[in-house]
């Protein structure tokens, strides 16, 4: 499997090219969004989950990566301590899909695969 459109020197967060698809076709369904926001946020049993949000404009401090012509990742400034070298994919796990975080900071999950600690 490869990683396409990453170089750890000035990219924090690898990207699948199936997750890329995934969000070149939910970005199409959405009049209004044009990115894919990336940030973290306190929760559940462990300390922190993803969050991914489809959004029109992007915050001030956010990290602007254009992965394909029509596919942008937007990743919250703030969230860079914990998800510096995610590699994120879309997988099939059984009969689900879903966007699978593979993050080098995380110690561990809760038993839901909600959320993460990364101390």
């Amino acid at each position: 499997m490869s990683v396409e459109q990453f170089d750890p020197a000035t990219q924090v967060v690898a990207v699948h090219p199936a997750a890329i698809e995934h969000f070149r076709r939910q970005l199409a369904q959405r009049e209004d969004a044009s990115a894919v926001r990336l940030s973290v946020k306190p929760s559940g049993c462990s300390g922190y989950m993803y969050v991914l949000d489809f959004v029109n404009e992007q915050q001030e401090g956010d990290l602007d990566y254009q992965l394909a012509a029509d596919v942008k990742l937007l990743v919250d400034r703030g969230s860079l301590p914990i998800v510096t070298g995610t590699e994120i994919d879309f997988v099939r796990e059984g009969i689900n899909r879903q966007v699978k975080f593979i993050n080098p900071n995380a110690k561990s999950e809760c038993g839901c695969g909600e959320s993460f600690n990364v101390s």
